[in-house]
């Protein structure tokens, strides 16, 4: 069973990558990886090529996964946080949390809202 990857899109603060990666967890961010700029498809295709859950707080990952599934698609898992649901410190002890309870294997075609 292997940990899961998180990959934060451009809309979510740099901050919560850093700081999971400080306690352990595998994450990084569109920034980390000169994807800026890219659409929500194309950052979805791109984690599905590292095997990582997106951490986003877009709704259109929602109804782009929503489709995909529709098609027979696979994604690795999209976590969806309202972006004023919880200050930074918080959503990384909740995101920390999660990863040490749901495999990789638990995420493929998942949504989970954190």
């Amino acid at each position: 069973m292997r940990k899961i990857r998180i990959y934060t899109n451009e809309s979510v603060n740099v901050t919560i990558a850093e700081g999971l990666r400080r306690r352990g967890v595998d994450a990084f961010s569109a920034r980390d990886t000169a994807n800026l700029g890219l659409t929500d498809e194309e950052q979805l295709t791109y984690a599905g090529k590292q095997k990582a859950t997106i951490l986003t707080h877009d709704t259109d990952f929602l109804r782009i996964v929503a489709r995909w599934m529709e098609e027979g698609r696979t994604h690795h898992g999209i976590i969806y946080c309202h972006q004023k649901s919880y200050p930074i410190g918080e959503c990384i002890r909740r995101l920390r949390a999660l990863t040490s309870v749901l495999t990789y294997e638990d995420m493929v075609n998942h949504i989970e809202f954190l």
